[in-house]
C-alpha cells in the first residue's frame, strides 16, 4: 500500500464495498422468512466477504498476498451479483445490482491491474 494510504479503510473500494454489505442487509431484511438460511444469508455472506477480503489483504505484507485477496474479493462480488439477479428474477427485490456492483468490480480490477505492476 502506499504512503497515502494507511489501512483498508482509507480505500475508496473498501469503503464502497462497506455500503454494499449494509444496502444488501437492507434489501435481504424484506425477503421470505423461508430464505432466511438460503439467499438471505449466501448474500449477506458474499457482500461481508467483498469487504472482509479488501481489508484482510491490506493488512497482508507482501502486494502478491493483496492481489490474491483482492481476486478473492471480486470472486465473492460475482457471487453477490448472481444472487441478487436470481432474488429479482424471483421477484424477492426489484433492485438490481448493476448500480452498486459494477462500480466496486471496476475499482477492484484497477487496484489489481496497479498492485500487479509493482509485484
Amino acid at each position: 500500500m502506499s504512503e497515502a494510504i494507511k489501512t483498508h479503510k482509507d480505500l475508496r473500494v473498501w469503503q464502497e464495498s462497506l455500503k454494499l454489505a449494509k444496502e444488501i442487509y437492507t434489501i435481504t431484511n424484506s425477503f421470505p422468512k423461508e430464505e432466511t438460511y438460503g439467499l438471505v444469508s449466501q448474500m449477506r455472506r458474499a457482500a461481508v466477504s467483498v469487504a472482509s477480503n479488501i481489508a484482510e489483504g491490506a493488512a497482508r505484507a507482501s502486494n502478491r498476498e493483496f492481489a490474491q485477496f483482492l481476486y478473492i474479493a471480486l470472486g465473492s462480488l460475482s457471487e453477490l451479483d448472481t444472487q441478487w439477479l436470481l432474488a429479482k428474477e424471483l421477484e424477492m427485490t426489484s433492485s438490481t445490482p448493476e448500480n452498486s456492483v459494477d462500480p466496486i468490480r471496476k475499482m477492484l480490477l484497477g487496484l489489481i491491474r496497479s498492485i500487479k505492476k509493482s509485484i
